[in-house]
């Protein structure tokens, strides 16, 4: 190895190990349900973003391995060439059904989405306005995109109207694009499609939702846009395959034309192999149970409800989250990473969040309750943050 390269990675990873922004990848020796398995401890599970425990439903688990005996386990090529399966426009279908548009197209991943969707329309000649808390995957897609990034103050609509005025006013730009996400995954807020659709329509501003925590939680599970009733006011409706569907993937649902040149101009989908024909099979089956029955969905806002009651009264900060997402936010690194430790010790798995996933001085342990849940294990959780955070000092 260089000797730079060796120096360099010895410094910087001592410099996040002191600082308490070094997090160690637990492996986990089963599936990733409401309770899971880490070198022999079970340990109640509160950091998987599988909200309606589809990951390891018995349906799902049938419908990827039906597909598996009919297509293959892998596509073989990219969608453009001879990789688009027929589960793959079946699921496509599905998924534009479940979000009330013309069409969708489904990518490798929801960070593809993001990389791939923003790109394909915004060029250095446009503009973005972005809300400062939106996702890394927005991040890195708008500055692939080589347009003008404009950050918006968190959910504040006077300062979104003020910078797309000026921006629309400007004549710098072609086009001008507000990307927010749906619900935020750190703080669980939602955010203000109402307004924003009508300061877009003032502006001629193209809208773009990122929906990846609100896909199958918000809606009755068809999302933050549908919760809202603005399906055909959003442009650009993003999601992932990988969180409440409980399998992998992505996808952005749209008006047909958009997903027609989404599928000749975004680069994940044209240069990486198709999501396998199992994946898009048991992702299928998981919008088809979504579609039927709103159960599990009740059942996850139920479990959130109880987890946030019990953890508040017993005074932890749990921030204004709207959604399932129930932040613990501790502030000070370090002890985020030791809150963690003690949580692990005593059979609870809720991993901390520090930077630079969330600002500095505001770690926290971000807790997913689930509707695989059950309240006895809530409240072997609750009862487990009682001692540990009165033991630390936090409550």
């Amino acid at each position: 190895m260089s000797k730079l390269l060796k120096d360099y990675l010895a410094k910087s990873l001592q410099d996040k190990k002191d600082r308490g922004l070094y997090n160690e990848i637990q492996i986990l020796d089963g599936a990733n349900g409401p309770m899971i398995q880490i070198e022999g401890q079970e340990l109640v599970n509160l950091s998987s973003n599988n909200y309606l425990g589809l990951a390891t439903d018995d349906r799902l688990i049938k419908a990827s391995q039906t597909a598996a005996d009919q297509y293959g386990v892998g596509a073989g090529a990219v969608r453009t060439i001879n990789g688009t399966q027929r589960i793959h426009q079946e699921l496509e279908e599905a998924i534009a059904k479940f979000k009330g548009t013309e069409a969708a197209i489904a990518f490798q991943s929801g960070f593809n989405c993001n990389m791939g969707a923003i790109s394909a329309v915004m060029d250095k000649n446009d503009a973005i306005l972005s809300d400062e808390l939106n996702h890394a995957s927005i991040i890195d897609g708008c500055r692939l995109s080589g347009a003008k990034i404009i950050r918006i103050k968190h959910s504040d609509m006077a300062d979104l109207r003020a910078k797309a005025k000026e921006a629309s006013e400007s004549g710098l730009y072609n086009k001008i694009m507000y990307i927010t996400d749906g619900v935020f995954s750190m703080d669980g807020d939602v955010a203000k499609l109402p307004e924003i659709v009508e300061i877009a329509k003032e502006f001629d501003l193209i809208t773009y939702v990122d929906d990846a925590h609100g896909s199958g939680v918000m809606g009755q599970g068809a999302g933050t846009v549908k919760h809202f009733g603005l399906a055909k006011e959003i442009d650009f409706q993003i999601g992932t395959l990988s969180k409440a569907i409980g399998v992998v993937g992505g996808y952005v649902a749209g008006s047909k034309d958009l997903i027609d040149w989404l599928k000749v101009a975004a680069r994940p989908f044209l240069f990486s192999t198709s999501l396998t024909p199992s994946d898009a099979a048991a992702a299928k089956e998981a919008i088809t149970i979504m579609t039927q029955s709103t159960e599990l969905n009740e059942k996850l806002w139920q479990n959130a409800a109880y987890l946030k009651e019990k953890l508040a009264a017993l005074g932890f900060n749990t921030g204004h989250s709207e959604t399932p997402i129930t932040p613990v936010i501790v502030g000070d690194e370090n002890l985020t990473q030791k809150f963690t430790k003690r949580l692990y010790e005593e059979g609870v798995y809720a991993k901390s969040i520090v930077f630079p996933t969330v600002p500095l001085g505001t770690g926290r342990l971000r807790n997913m309750p689930t509707a695989a849940h059950t309240q006895a294990m809530l409240d072997q959780a609750v009862d487990a943050y009682e001692k540990v955070g009165r033991e630390l000092g936090i409550i």
